[in-house]
């Protein structure tokens, strides 16, 4: 018959088809296995799978001319903590202890140059830690900062925060910006004491392995030691930038003013008088005590105004730092409604 094959042949032929067979078999499985697993393992975001950015470090580490500014911060706002030390400063101190290290008096000969020089030295530190990305290889200076900027604190400070406890406070901040600073007045006036306000912008890694930009405001306090002014005291707030647009009249100053100096302290005589230059904010008004009041506030950056100094004069003198008990007006008025 002419469709007769010989047995040999056939033979051949499956031995042949069998490796074919078991070659489509595994790249079928193997697709499958890949699919459920990048399945199970990947992260979901906003409905989507989130994929892996593919970065080749070396080519953007060999390219010119590159304004690096633009890669940390999406704001316009200057940065201020730019005050470099020497390279040969750091060389000298790299992978030293703190207690190694001697500063130069320059660095915090005055509250304004310690603030400063304090965030300097901290801008391009940065502490990474195991599941939360935003880079790729070493980041900045790497922990590098940290004993340095460590020898700032003032004696008392480092007594209650152990440089071991101080590094950890730093875990998964991986970049800083100092984009405002200013002095207030304290409460409690203290000798040799200075209290400051600040906003800093920091870049932080997350689980989905992209930075995100992150915004705190806070309050520094700094204490004379020997003429140097070292940070004693620190308190940082984390700005939410989903409460102004939604909740309360608390984060915008004119109204803030109206109803906790207004209606709380019934202490408003007339119209509001409102000036603001950069993101200070004053709002001035005649008192039903026969004084003037004037109340300042900062714009943060999520846009809403903090309240961080009182001031009072009598008519035609100089304004004198107060501190008005808002809580205690509000329980007064509470009682005076009962």
């Amino acid at each position: 018959m002419n469709n007769w094959i010989p047995p040999t042949i056939k033979l051949a032929l499956r031995k042949k088809r069998i490796p074919i067979f078991i070659f489509i078999l595994c790249a079928v499985l193997s697709c499958v296995l890949s699919f459920h697993k990048k399945h199970e393992t990947a992260i979901m975001v906003m409905g989507g799978l989130l994929e892996a950015q593919y970065i080749n470090c070396e080519d953007f580490l060999e390219s010119n001319a590159v304004d690096f500014e633009t890669y940390f911060r999406p704001s316009k706002l200057p940065v201020l903590n730019n005050k470099i030390l020497s390279q040969e400063f750091l060389n000298e101190n790299y992978d030293k202890k703190p207690e190694e290290i001697s500063l130069p008096d320059s660095l915090t000969d005055s509250p304004d140059n310690t603030i400063l020089n304090y965030f300097s030295i901290l801008r391009d530190a940065a502490n990474p830690v195991v599941g939360r990305s935003a880079g790729c290889g070493t980041i900045g200076d790497a922990t590098a900062p940290y004993p340095i900027s460590y020898q700032l604190l003032s004696t008392q400070f480092q007594k209650n925060l152990p440089y071991s406890d101080y590094v950890k406070t730093y875990e998964n901040i991986l970049h800083i910006n100092l984009i405002k600073y200013h002095q207030v007045p304290m409460e409690a006036p203290q000798e040799n004491m200075v209290r400051y306000f600040v906003e800093i912008e920091t870049i932080e890694g997350s689980a989905k392995d992209t930075g995100v930009f992150a915004y705190y405001y806070g309050f520094v306090d700094l204490v004379k030691e020997e003429n140097q002014y070292k940070i004693s005291d620190i308190h940082y707030f984390g700005e939410n930038f989903l409460c102004a647009p939604y909740h309360g009249w608390q984060w915008e100053a004119e109204g803030n003013v109206q109803i906790r100096y207004g209606e709380w302290c019934k202490l408003i005589k007339g119209d509001l008088r409102k000036s603001q230059k950069d993101y200070t904010i004053r709002i001035e008004f005649d008192g039903n005590d026969g004084y003037q009041y004037c109340i300042v506030f900062f714009q943060l950056t999520n846009g809403t105004d903090l309240e961080v100094a009182q001031y009072r004069r009598i008519s035609g003198g100089s304004w004198k730092p107060i501190f008005i008990d808002l809580e205690e007006c509000l329980e007064n008025n509470k009682k005076t409604l009962q």
